[in-house]
């Protein structure tokens, strides 16, 4: 039986930035209404079964009640503390009850949380936050198709789940943390409301790939030198205002394009330690301050391959059209 996860963060897609810079505001509405397309979406499929996170702002029950189909819907029980600390447990209880695939509807502090609990399971990542790089933005009738047919044809079909890299920090030689996308070092010595909106804070910056389609930190990277999700290497950019090497223009806020400038950018090896210079800062992960350190820690940075499945709906959609899934399925 193939049982599909789907985690909805009803916390994404509502902080700060939206005060600071043009950023889009996603209401509870529309997550209930992405999650119901999704349904739609996994029964086309022969999905016959979801496993959900709950949720305080009842969400994904409002959803399954609103969804018109023959899916059941089941639901973990489990505390809600409205944090990250609910992914990471509804991660690891999904793979308990053996779940196909996981949907992680959030931005890519989301993602990062249902990383930490993840195993070779494949994830679909759904972007409803700010400057995601991570999640897909994509409709969500066809990630429930992309994500249905991965999770009914598993484990044969993992080949459309390619293997991502991860960051990884290591604080006092002590494994501290993980990023998905970006591992920015910041002037502030406080967490504060940890969101990044001011790349003049940003003085160090590590990238698993770089996109210059993307909005946020990593576009720094991708203006300069594209790197694809799926490739064994990374980038460190060295930010300098007032005497770099060269400029480029990125969008690090919707709406807002910066010109930013750099002294040094290096491509990263897989599994070397990139140490930070000793001072007192805050190290955030993908866009969000989380750690604060100071001028006594040692703090350093290594790209890892061992990271998610994640599923890529794009190449899932086309391939098993190719094949013909879709007409037998129909019975065209």
């Amino acid at each position: 039986m193939s049982i599909v996860g789907i985690i909805a963060n009803p916390l994404s897609g509502k902080d700060i930035r939206r005060l600071v810079s043009k950023s889009r505001l996603i209401p509870n509405q529309e997550k209930i209404n992405i999650i119901t397309r999704i349904l739609s979406g996994l029964e086309s499929t022969g999905v016959k079964d979801v496993l959900f996170m709950p949720d305080r702002s009842n969400i994904s029950k409002t959803a399954a009640e609103n969804h018109n189909g023959n899916i059941n819907s089941h639901f973990l029980e489990m505390s809600i503390f409205d944090n990250q600390i609910d992914t990471t447990t509804a991660v690891s209880k999904m793979i308990e009850q053996n779940v196909k695939a996981i949907i992680v509807l959030g931005g890519d502090g989301t993602s990062r949380a249902a990383v930490k609990a993840i195993d070779s399971t494949p994830i679909m990542p759904i972007s409803t936050g700010t400057n995601n790089v991570f999640p897909y933005l994509i409709e969500g009738t066809l990630a429930g198709i992309a994500t249905g047919c991965v999770a009914i044809d598993y484990p044969s079909s993992i080949d459309f789940a390619p293997q991502h890299k991860i960051l990884e920090v290591d604080l006092n030689s002590t494994k501290k943390d993980i990023a998905l996308v970006d591992i920015a070092i910041s002037h502030q010595t406080f967490v504060g409301a940890r969101a990044i909106w001011d790349i003049n804070s940003v003085s160090e910056l590590f990238l698993t790939f770089a996109n210059p389609a993307s909005i946020g930190l990593s576009s720094i990277g991708g203006m300069v030198h594209p790197i694809l999700r799926t490739e064994s290497k990374g980038m460190r950019i060295e930010l300098e205002s007032k005497n770099p090497n060269l400029f480029v223009k990125a969008p690090i806020t919707p709406g807002e394009i910066f010109n930013v400038g750099i002294s040094i950018h290096e491509l990263m090896i897989p599994d070397k330690k990139y140490r930070v210079s000793p001072k007192s800062c805050t190290i955030a992960l993908d866009g969000e301050r989380t750690i604060p350190v100071n001028e006594l820690d040692q703090i350093e940075i290594s790209l890892r391959l061992n990271g998610p499945n994640v599923i890529n709906p794009f190449k899932t959609l086309q391939e098993y059209s190719k094949s013909g899934h879709f007409s037998d399925l129909l019975s065209l």
